[in-house]
């Protein structure tokens, strides 16, 4: 139990913060003790000020938190709660005692290649499930591996992830980010590439550099270095197995098209050797506790932590003095209907108030896109399925000014989508 005095010095009155782990640009890490039950934690402390000017910073720590909010997997840090006050943001994390796998590798050298397997299926099952969620790590890299002390690997630093929800229509995401000397060939082409197929070839460079102690591809010159990843060129350690030899070349081959995949990884016969995959389900909420499967008649399906993002409770927004210079302005309705019937009011409604000035064009099974004619404003409007008798309703401002988005949205479409 803490003392009075403890609790008086502790931070919200329930941490109490310790040594410093780590110290960055703008924000620190300390270990701290709960006071309710004595657990370690992680806090990192983010200073508001030094990341307030920067729109592409801020964005990236709210999707760090949006992600880890939804992440529960034994091989990936744990974020147990956000706390905020006017100055700071507190993340309080999962305490992982045995620090970066990259130390123990400047450490201690290459490893046998089985511990090499057995942190290599520990990253792949955490990949896997990311995946599986919709989330792209996109900087896989030893320095974001923890080691607890039980010598399991934890992924953490979700700050360069994407969501799904990211791609653009050619199916491919665009945006150039990652460690150079783990970044796939086809970020360096520029042309757009599957979040998955990067996370795979990083995950190859793990591998490579956990099983041969240095780097596969690697020159003092940046652009040489580049021209090696470009063209797949690595050599091997003799002492590397030829089994893991030809394990690697799959993971390493430059076409994204043919280079092999997280399900044919786990088939693989070197990777299989006693491996036990997480057999790993999320909490749901819901009267049939079961997680809503994706079916073309529902639209999208969604776990517990997309039920519980769209409540105002967990709105990051509040956790900042600014807002994602996005250009875009949003906002979520839950209702009890159908995505059909939703459909149909908005078309009603445009119909009755539109008289000639606005456009409607259906954007996909369960989404519109509204257009003034006269170029003042662009609005989507897209349905989510939660249930048979639930749905979420998200509209965003895509074009033109705040009045005529509120004009159209809140008050006209959005009170004949609620009134039954």
């Amino acid at each position: 139990m803490a003392t009075p005095q403890q609790e008086n010095n502790a931070l919200f009155g329930k941490y109490e913060l310790g040594k410093l782990l780590g110290c960055g640009a703008f924000a620190k890490v300390y270990h701290a003790r709960d006071l309710i039950n004595g657990q370690s934690v992680a806090i990192k402390i983010i200073n508001k000020s030094k990341i307030s000017h920067n729109a592409t910073l801020m964005c990236n720590i709210k999707r760090e938190i949006s992600i880890m909010r939804g992440l529960n997997h034994p091989n990936i840090v744990k974020l147990f709660e956000v706390l905020a006050s006017k100055s700071k943001i507190y993340l309080v994390m999962e305490f992982v005692k045995g620090g970066e796998l990259f130390a123990r590798i400047a450490n201690k050298g290459r490893l046998s290649e089985e511990l090499c397997r057995k942190m290599f299926q520990q990253l792949i099952s955490a990949v896997s499930y990311c995946h599986a969620r919709g989330v792209y790590h996109r900087d896989l890299k030893p320095e974001n591996m923890l080691i607890d002390e039980n010598g399991d690997l934890k992924v953490s630093d979700f700050g360069l992830s994407a969501f799904s929800d990211q791609i653009r229509k050619d199916g491919l995401l665009h945006t150039l980010c990652g460690t150079p000397a783990y970044v796939a060939p086809e970020i360096l082409a520029k042309k757009g590439y599957d979040g998955a197929k990067i996370d795979v070839w990083s995950c190859g460079v793990i591998l490579f550099v956990l099983s041969a102690g240095y780097l596969p591809f690697n020159d003092p010159n940046l652009m040489v270095m580049y021209e090696k990843i470009y063209r797949g060129e690595f050599r091997c350690p003799k002492m590397m197995s030829s089994e893991l030899k030809r394990f690697m070349s799959r993971i390493f081959d430059v076409n994204p098209l043919t280079r092999i995949t997280i399900d044919e990884i786990k088939r693989d016969p070197w990777f299989k050797k006693g491996f036990k995959d997480v057999k790993f389900y999320d909490e749901v909420i819901g009267d049939s506790n079961k997680v809503a499967k994706q079916d073309e008649n529902l639209g999208f399906s969604f776990n517990a932590f997309d039920l519980i993002s769209f409540s105002s409770g967990l709105d990051l927004s509040g956790l900042f003095d600014e807002r994602c210079d996005s250009g875009e302005e949003s906002e979520r309705l839950v209702v009890e209907d159908s995505a059909e019937r939703i459909i149909e009011k908005i078309g009603e409604k445009v119909k009755e108030e539109g008289n000639g000035h606005v456009m409607l064009r259906r954007m996909k099974k369960w989404g519109v896109e509204l257009q003034g004619k006269n170029g003042k404003f662009r609005i989507s409007l897209e349905i989510y399925q939660l249930s048979n008798n639930l749905v979420v309703v998200q509209a965003k401002r895509l074009g033109g000014e705040a009045v005529h988005f509120d004009e159209l949205w809140k008050n006209k479409i959005k009170l004949c989508i609620v009134n039954q």
